[in-house]
């Protein structure tokens, strides 16, 4: 009966944590990244879309796609660990917090201005985003549209 315990207590502890080498991981988008085949969607913050345009200077910039670059140079080679929640997103997506040397992805991204506190989901990240408009940090610093406001449009 201990075995068969010990057995489940690691099933399930392996399949809510993670580590993987960056080169097992690939980025979709600013807030999702696929480890093993696996898409993870990073809960409780929300990146632009690929497509999304933001502009600094009358400069147009893909915003999406700058989020993108910011977490994959983030992660460069790091190991990625993610801790899994139980249910999935809308799309069938896990829904988790990924981490590169104890240090949580989404409140880089958050706390940097090139992701924003989904409040609809979670408040976890509304200091880390008053930190990042105070001091106009990334899209903070362009004119942009929310990434919620801007897919109500499509």
């Amino acid at each position: 009966m201990r075995r068969i315990f010990l057995y489940f207590f690691l099933i399930i502890f392996l399949s809510f944590n993670s580590e993987v080498r960056a080169d097992n991981l690939r980025i979709i988008d600013g807030d999702t990244i696929e480890l093993n085949g696996e898409r993870i969607r990073f809960s409780g913050i929300d990146t632009p879309e690929p497509k999304q345009i933001c502009t600094l200077d009358n400069i147009e910039i893909f915003c999406g796609n700058l989020a993108s670059i910011v977490l994959k140079e983030k992660i460069g080679n790091e190991i990625v660990s993610c801790e899994r929640e139980p249910e999935k997103d809308f799309f069938g997506r896990t829904l988790g917090e990924c981490f590169i040397n104890d240090e949580s992805l989404s409140k880089f991204l958050v706390r940097n201005g090139y992701a924003f506190a989904f409040v609809k989901y979670s408040k976890k990240y509304v200091e880390d985003e008053k930190y990042a408009k105070k001091n106009n940090l990334g899209l903070w610093a362009m004119e942009f549209e929310f990434p919620w406001d801007f897919r109500k449009k499509k």
